[in-house]
Formats: structure tokens, C-alpha cells, sequence
């Protein structure tokens, strides 16, 4: 902590010393830059003196603070995760970053975060602080899809579930992360007068003097230049993050480790797991690939178990983590050459190749009117802006044009993406609800019936006048709402009743 600390406060107020380096050389006086520095230190190493934590049998508590003590207790049974982190020098000093998370949201400053702790005493500490969740998964098992409700498991005997190839690199530019990275980058620049800078600059107005087939190559050169810049930083980021991820499975909680430079741990609880959800964004699907997220109770709403990889490698992961690779009744490496004839009912195999039912024309109708009536409505606008003897340029007349296509594609392939099924339960194993819905940015949710805790049936005026509803699946877990959109309004009540029986009032079919 002698070290780490003052470095990370050094870095994390590099703007204040180049003020103070500023403002010491136009003083003619560099003292200001080195007592700004021997604060900053001298703060940092205080960290050292009063930061103490302890384990007990019921909390674990952590004081630090100089002129302002604080002291963080938590509840040992309300520890739902354990992450373990370790950048560069960490790493070079033999130290890690232990975070316990209780599964509510925590302001940076009220986090319980163990800093530089001995990276040989992260083992069993987190071994300890889960340890809870043996006996609670334990209790918990006929209720949920922990591996106590399959074949048993030998605690400590990790099985590997997932891990990160090379080759999965090629799908980091098929996400918008690129555009997240270089976005900020371009507004600051055009934002402190790069913009001005770069328009009249000689060479620009040189070729604006040009023709036009000049300038349409010109931002043909940038479109693809932007591209190319987007995608190495796409895949930058992916490999900085994602680079030797691993994932394993030891029968009570699931290990998730990767990073390249900041290597992070994350260590879950099994017995809070309620289901799966495969992310499918527009790219990714064309591509063959899709990520995977856990639906857990006290976690992250997106915690994601396997980033942008190819469609059987998360469909294998997806077998295993929802009982498959557990049962035995399948061999996790031939899921996706099964077919569904050969999968029983509530194998999780069956969760990815079921075929999800069709919500009907009504919903057909709306995707291709909620598609195509605002282009409607700007044809109608302009044509009576022109029968008024407005003008109205051609090129907006092209582009509406253009769009009907598109917004046709849009609707189908939204269409084609909406649909759900229920796997009724059998052999003492829960009934499943899986709905998929999205286009741009598709999710299939997998949840299993016992983490339902409520359902909403929501009409707006115009699905009352198409006789359609939208049914909304309450969880404790994950995104805590399951859309199954434009359900016809007669299916809802039976969806409802096949996955939580006699919550309706009606009684259950023998």
C-alpha cells in the first residue's frame, strides 16, 4: 500500500499537477508542482496507518479515513459475489483488489473494496466469504437450478465450461463499443475547434474548388478511415478486457477470469442463478455470433458470462450453466447437431433449439404499421407542403424513398424475431418461460418459473383495438422485467397458468 497508493493518486490527479506545472512556470517558482506532489503522497501513504479490516463470524467490516473515519460493516449472509482484481502493479508487487458485492447499488465511496491485500490470502478469504452459499444452495435446491437439482457435484472439483480463443477477436468490431471509444475523442476534438481548423485548412478548400466526384472520394477515404479506427479500437478493448477468459464451474459457485493488463476475477453464487439470456444485436447475429448473460438474484442486471463469440461456444456454455452439462443427459459439445426430437422437454439443450410460437397477424400488422406510419405521415406532410406550392427538395423526396425499404426489412426481421415457449416441468426439474423479441438489439431470455415472483398484463389503446397484450414477467434477477410483446390477449392467461400454475386463481390440470 506504501506504493500503490501514492501512484494511483498521482495518476488520478495528473490534471491538478499539470495546473500547478503550469502555473509554477509562469511563477518561475517549480516548488508549487513539488509540494502539490508531497500532499498528494503524503495523503496517499496516510492510507497505509488507517485502514484496517476484520472477518467475523457474522460481518465483515472495514475502517479507513483520516479527518473523516468511516467504517463499513456487512453482513456475511448478505455477500452475494466476490470480485478480485489486479492491474499491472498489482500484479508486479504480488497484490490483488478484493470487492465484496451484497447485489444493491453502492456509491464508489460506500463499495467494500479490500486494496492491496496479499494475492496469497485471496483464495481463501473468498473461499470464506462465500461460504454461506453451500448451505444456502443446499436448502435452496428443489427450488432452483443449481447443480444439487441434478447429478452431484464434488465441491472444488472446477469443471472449465468456457474459454476465450484467439480467433474470437474478429467479432469485437460488430459491436458499438469502437463507437463508444472513439466518439468522445472526436466531440472534444470538434469541440476545442478542430472542426474549424481542419475546414480551412489549404487542402480542404483546394479540393471543395474541385468537382464532386473529388469530394465523394474524399468522404468515401474518411467513412473507411473511420471504420478502420472504430474496429482497432473495438478490438483493443476486447482484448484488454476479454483476453484469456476462463470460466469455471466447482458445483456451488461459478468463476468468471479474464483481462490482459487489469486481470479481474468474479466469483458467483450458483444457487442465485435463475436463468440465461443470448444477446443477439443485428451484427453479431449476421455474423453467426451472440454474447451471454447470467439472470441472477443480487448481481449485476447484465452479468455477462461470455462476450461477442461464436454462436455454438455460448450455446455450449448455455447447456452446461442451465443443467445440461451437469445432468448428463447430454454431451455439452454436441447441443447444437441434436435434434429437437432427440432433446427432452426440459433439457437445457431444448432452451436454445425450441422452437419459440408465432404471436400471430395482429402482431404482424403492427410491426409493419409502427414501421412504416411515421414515413406515411412525412409523405403525407410533404405532399401537402407541395400542393400548397412549397418546395420541397429532391433529395428529401430520394431519402423517404430509400427509407420504405428499410423500414420494410426492419418490421419483418422484428417479426421474425418475436415469438416465446414454455417447457413444462417434468421430472422434478421447474417449467421454463423463454421469449425473444428485438431487432437492432435482440434478446432470448431463458427464466426458469420459481424466479416469477408476479406477472403484468399491459394493453395500450391501440393493442386493445388489436386485441393483442403485452405479458411482463417480474423477477428478483437480471433486467427484473420479461417482455412477451403482442401476445394474443386469450394466450396470456394460458401463458401465465403453464408457467406458474394456480397463480390465477385456476386450479392446476392433474
Amino acid at each position: 500500500m506504501l506504493l500503490v497508493h501514492p501512484v494511483t493518486e498521482l495518476i488520478r490527479f495528473i490534471p491538478v499537477l499539470i495546473a500547478t506545472l503550469v502555473a509554477g512556470a509562469r511563477a518561475d517558482s517549480p516548488l508549487w508542482s513539488l509540494t502539490v506532489v508531497g500532499v498528494i503522497v503524503a495523503f496517499a501513504l496516510t492510507r497505509w496507518f488507517t485502514t484496517t479490516y476484520r472477518i467475523t463470524p457474522d460481518n465483515v467490516e472495514l475502517r479507513t479515513g483520516l479527518i473523516q473515519r468511516k467504517r463499513l460493516s456487512v453482513p456475511r449472509n448478505r455477500v452475494r459475489s466476490v470480485d478480485v482484481e489486479a492491474d499491472l502493479l498489482h500484479r508486479a508487487l504480488g497484490l490483488a483488489v478484493l470487492s465484496i458485492g451484497t447485489g444493491q447499488h453502492a456509491e464508489k465511496r460506500e463499495q467494500f473494496k479490500l486494496d492491496s491485500l496479499d494475492a496469497k490470502l485471496v483464495p481463501d478469504l473468498r473461499t470464506a466469504l462465500l461460504a454461506h452459499t453451500r448451505a444456502s444452495a443446499e436448502s435452496t435446491a428443489p427450488q432452483s437450478i443449481t447443480p444439487e437439482a441434478a447429478a452431484p457435484v464434488v465441491a472444488g472439483d472446477a469443471v472449465e465450461i468456457a474459454h476465450w480463443q484467439a480467433e474470437w477477436v474478429r467479432y469485437a468490431p460488430l459491436s458499438l463499443t469502437g463507437f463508444a471509444i472513439i466518439a468522445p475523442v472526436v466531440g472534444l476534438a470538434f469541440q476545442y475547434g478542430f472542426a474549424q481548423i481542419f475546414l480551412k485548412s489549404g487542402t480542404v478548400q483546394d479540393v471543395g474548388h474541385r468537382s464532386a466526384g473529388v469530394i465523394a472520394g474524399v468522404i468515401a477515404l474518411l467513412i473507411v478511415l473511420l471504420v478502420v479506427v472504430v474496429s482497432v479500437a473495438a478490438c483493443a478493448r476486447y482484448l484488454l478486457t476479454w483476453f484469456g477468459l476462463l470460466v469455471h464451474d466447482d458445483g456451488k459457485t461459478l468463476t468468471i477470469r479474464h483481462g490482459l493488463l487489469t486481470t479481474r476475477q468474479t466469483t458467483l453464487d450458483l444457487a442465485r442463478l435463475r436463468g440465461a439470456t443470448v444477446n443477439e444485436p443485428l451484427l453479431l447475429r449476421l455474423a453467426g455470433a451472440a454474447e451471454l448473460e447470467a439472470i441472477m438474484t443480487g448481481t449485476s442486471p447484465r452479468q455477462k458470462i461470455l462476450p461477442q463469440a461464436p454462436r455454438a461456444a455460448v450455446h455450449r456454455t448455455l447447456g452446461h450453466l442451465l443443467g445440461t452439462g451437469r445432468t448428463g443427459t447430454a454431451d455439452t459439445a454436441s447441443l447444437a447437431t441434436q435434434p429437437i426430437s432427440a432433446v427432452s422437454a426440459v433439457d437445457a439443450s431444448a432452451l436454445v433449439t425450441v422452437p419459440l410460437l408465432p404471436h400471430g397477424p395482429a402482431a404482424h400488422r403492427r410491426r409493419y404499421t409502427r414501421a412504416l406510419g411515421p414515413l406515411a405521415a412525412a409523405a403525407a406532410i410533404l405532399l401537402v407542403i407541395s400542393l400548397a406550392g412549397g418546395q420541397v427538395p429532391l433529395w428529401v423526396w430520394i431519402a423517404l424513398a430509400v427509407a420504405v425499404p428499410l423500414a420494410a426489412a426492419l418490421a419483418w426481421d422484428r417479426y421474425r424475431g418475436l415469438g416465446h415457449a414454455v417447457l413444462p416441468a417434468a421430472d422434478g426439474k421447474p417449467a421454463w418461460l423463454i421469449t425473444r423479441s428485438g431487432c437492432l438489439d435482440r434478446d432470448r431470455d431463458c427464466l426458469e418459473a420459481p424466479g416469477v415472483i408476479g406477472w403484468t398484463v399491459r394493453q395500450t389503446f391501440f393493442q386493445r383495438r388489436a386485441g393483442v397484450a403485452t405479458v411482463v414477467a417480474a423477477s428478483a434477477a437480471g433486467k427484473k422485467r420479461y417482455h412477451v410483446i403482442d401476445l394474443p390477449l386469450e394466450q396470456a392467461w394460458e401463458l401465465i397458468e403453464a408457467v406458474t400454475p394456480g397463480q390465477l386463481g385456476v386450479p392446476a390440470r392433474p
